[in-house]
């Protein structure tokens, strides 16, 4: 199948979610079609809140301590002259505890977006219709009946398990090499979490299209540089508590016009 994309710098997809709130402020009708899909994202936020960051919080407390023994036990062995290194531990424990506060929250956002998007998808799917018509004048889209769409969009969801797992947990291994293996999962880490975010917020224009989920993946790698700033925005919105519930429906009003404005697709026939 043919695709034409259109080229575009690093900076331009982050600027779509700046886009979709001036869209949503020009067109306040459209604020009816996130309205249910903000509840929904509440009442998942509660529930995931008070259990994730419950636990998480305790990990990153239990991180800490294991790392202040292992610390003071270091210094404790070096030669008394060296003392001042101990103002220098004091910082180091204060930024890796910020550090691991910043992925816990990326993480519950993380997980807080792949319910929100799941439960909201009709709604988000009537606002990316709406969208699409504003945008470019029409909708492209194949009806299926819902057996048919209820199966795409489980194997969609499986098919999003395969790619984490299969690139995740090699990353996951090559953590335990200290130094250059650290920096590598977490970068490795950073980007797949913003693929499979990226993914997410252009589904419902996508999908429409009926796709497959390689085509999905492939318009994201196509579209870069693009579609990973795209996805570090729409990451980094997504991870502050209570503002994401509605940076949600907001990202996914964005991917709709990344796809819209950027890349051209016949229908999946």
């Amino acid at each position: 199948m043919k695709k034409v994309l259109g080229g575009f710098g690093t900076l331009d997809g982050a600027t779509y979610p700046f886009k979709a709130l001036m869209v949503f402020i020009r067109n306040p009708r459209l604020i009816k079609y996130i309205a249910i899909p903000i509840l929904l994202n509440i009442v998942v936020a509660i529930a995931l809140y008070s259990g994730l960051l419950y636990f998480g919080w305790q990990i990153v407390d239990q991180v800490q301590g294991d790392l202040i023994l292992w610390l003071n036990q270091l210094i404790n062995d070096l030669p008394q002259w060296l003392g001042f290194l101990t103002y220098t531990v004091s910082g180091l424990i204060v930024v890796v505890r910020f550090l691991l506060i910043v992925i816990l929250f990326i993480a519950t956002g993380f997980v807080l977006t792949q319910f929100g998007v799941l439960l909201g998808a009709p709604w988000y799917g009537q606002l990316s219709e709406q969208l699409e018509k504003l945008r470019t004048g029409k909708v492209e889209l194949i009806e299926l009946n819902i057996v048919s769409d209820l199966t795409r969009a489980i194997l969609y969801e499986l098919k999003k398990l395969v790619l984490i797992a299969s690139i995740g947990i090699p990353l996951l291994a090559i953590n335990f090499f200290p130094g250059v293996g650290t920096l590598v999962s977490s970068i490795g880490s950073l980007a797949l979490t913003t693929t499979i975010v990226c993914m997410d917020f252009l589904d419902s224009c996508l999908e429409r299209r009926r796709l497959k989920f390689r085509q999905k993946l492939g318009i994201v790698l196509k579209s870069l540089p693009a579609s990973a700033s795209l996805g570090l925005v729409c990451l980094g919105l997504i991870s502050i508590p209570l503002v994401n519930l509605v940076t949600i429906p907001l990202c996914v009003a964005s991917g709709t016009l990344f796809i819209c404005d950027r890349v051209r697709l016949p229908l999946q026939r």
